[in-house]
């Protein structure tokens, strides 16, 4: 909707991961080393954990994209609130080979036999388990006994594994010394600082042809990153709300009131809804009169409160009219405005 508006050539801060979008933070460039030097290794685990949104996502398709497809086969598990059997179910499907109505046994046996025909051909197999935080324990040792699968000199799978913080827990955890003695690098990614989240914001609308329209100041960019603390995903949900709102009300240049109305909304949608017809308290009365003499079912005083809703209920009406008439205005600009040299009043025949 605002992209024409901008002069944008795509949403600029979609939530879906797109490694066309990958910005190199100071942190996101050390996690993308510890990587690829896993990959140079070419055994082991590679663990890179983050908090929610940080962009773990967004790194393992990136790293996708670099992927030499043919020294490289690989695997990438999203799915990971399943037991052991359903894990290497996945696992195997993840490789393409069939699964359905297998046994163990036998998955287990068809994953060998791939991973050394993959040997045979001269390539690698590297499987990637995002939101490893939900693995079962079990799971997680399932996922170690498949990195037995070796030759003589070589390991025939690698894996990494991309989590929430609280993956950590698990791993170190007691039972989990043999994976431990597996993981040959590990790392947190971290939020962006202050000045990342202002370099983010302009890489992120550089990417889709912006040319300074719309504009944020300092103080737009410090509001930003004190609601979003450098965190990429929440940095993506606000800053399109925030085009949203300044296509609706024709905006050019955003301050820090702009972007505060817009988490101001933000937290409204988010709250929990006013219980309806609550019980009173025994003896309470059922209503009285309020000060300016009508009769109010307010015994507790609460219609101050009441009234500063409405108003800010009034406001919000005012502005939704206002978008309202912004959106039909530029509605008959489009309708009005000849196209391919054919007036909107014109009728063109075409044939049957």
């Amino acid at each position: 909707m605002y992209e024409s508006y901008y002069g944008l050539s795509a949403k600029p801060f979609q939530l879906r991961p797109d490694p066309h979008f990958f910005f190199g933070s100071k942190g996101h460039k050390r996690a993308m080393a510890y990587l690829e030097y896993g990959l140079s290794q070419g055994e082991g685990f590679i663990v890179i954990t983050g908090e929610v949104g940080a962009g773990k996502t967004t790194l393992v398709r990136n790293l996708f994209n670099k992927l030499p497809s043919d020294q490289i086969v690989a695997a990438h598990i999203v799915n990971t609130h399943l037991d052991p059997d359903d894990t290497l179910r996945m696992v195997v499907s993840g490789f393409g080979l069939p699964y359905e109505g297998a046994s163990k046994t036998d998955l287990l046996t068809r994953l060998e036999q791939f991973l050394r025909a993959v040997d045979r051909q001269g390539k690698r197999a590297l499987l990637v388990i995002d939101e490893a935080q939900n693995l079962k324990p079990q799971t997680v040792e399932e996922l170690r006994m498949l990195s037995n699968f070796q030759t003589d000199d070589k390991s025939l799978l690698q894996t990494f594994l991309l989590g929430q913080p609280e993956f950590r827990a698990t791993l170190h955890s007691p039972t989990m010394q043999q994976l431990r003695q597996r993981v040959i690098a590990s790392y947190h990614l971290g939020p962006m600082d202050a000045q990342e989240s202002a370099a983010y914001i302009e890489h992120r609308l550089h990417t889709v042809g912006w040319n300074g329209d719309p504009a944020f100041d300092e103080s737009a960019h410090a509001a930003i990153f004190g609601y979003t603390g450098g965190i990429p995903r929440k940095t993506n949900t606000l800053l399109d709300r925030v085009l949203l709102m300044g296509y609706l009300e024709e905006l050019h240049a955003f301050n820090e009131e702009h972007i505060k109305t817009v988490i101001g909304d933000i937290a409204e949608e988010f709250q929990l809804p006013t219980a309806v017809n609550t019980p009173q308290a025994p003896g309470a009365q059922a209503g009285g009169i309020d000060g300016a003499g009508y009769l109010s079912d307010d015994p507790l005083g609460h219609l101050p409160e009441r009234r500063a809703s409405a108003e800010v209920l009034d406001e919000r009406m005012m502005r939704l009219e206002k978008s309202i008439v912004s959106v039909l205005s530029i509605l008959k600009k489009i309708v009005a405005t000849p196209q391919n040299g054919v007036q909107a009043n014109q009728h063109v025949d075409t044939p049957e």
